[in-house]
């Protein structure tokens, strides 16, 4: 946890703000992966997820190892004993390092691709 804050402290600090992350998911269940664009701060849906993007960091392409990050909040719209408000993921996510924060979805798979202005 304590290298991923580190990562994501000096990835903020090297890079580029964005307006909208690429994100990717994938449906566990058919097989089907769909790639799609989130606005800052607007909610989008995948299956049964919310997702919002709330900051989405990307290093310029000269820099090595060229690097996107976003911090997303994701909820389910859906779900037996759940509240419809709490998170099941909040934190950042690293294009290059998927797995090493990596939202925990029995049906759902979300990575970054990429940060765009």
């Amino acid at each position: 946890m304590m290298r991923c804050l580190f990562l994501a402290a000096a990835l903020m600090s090297l890079a580029l703000p964005a307006a909208a992350a690429e994100l990717r998911g994938l449906d566990k269940v058919s097989g089907q992966a769909r790639t799609f664009k989130a606005q800052l701060n607007q909610p989008v849906t995948f299956g049964s997820l919310r997702i919002v993007v709330r900051a989405c960091q990307q290093r310029p392409p000269e820099e090595t190892p060229p690097e996107a990050a976003a911090y997303l909040t994701v909820t389910e719209t859906r779900g037996e004993g759940a509240k419809k408000d709490d998170p099941i993921f909040q934190g950042w996510m690293f294009a290059s390092s998927p797995a090493l924060n990596a939202l925990e979805h029995p049906t759902y798979d979300v990575w970054v691709i990429s940060c765009n202005n």
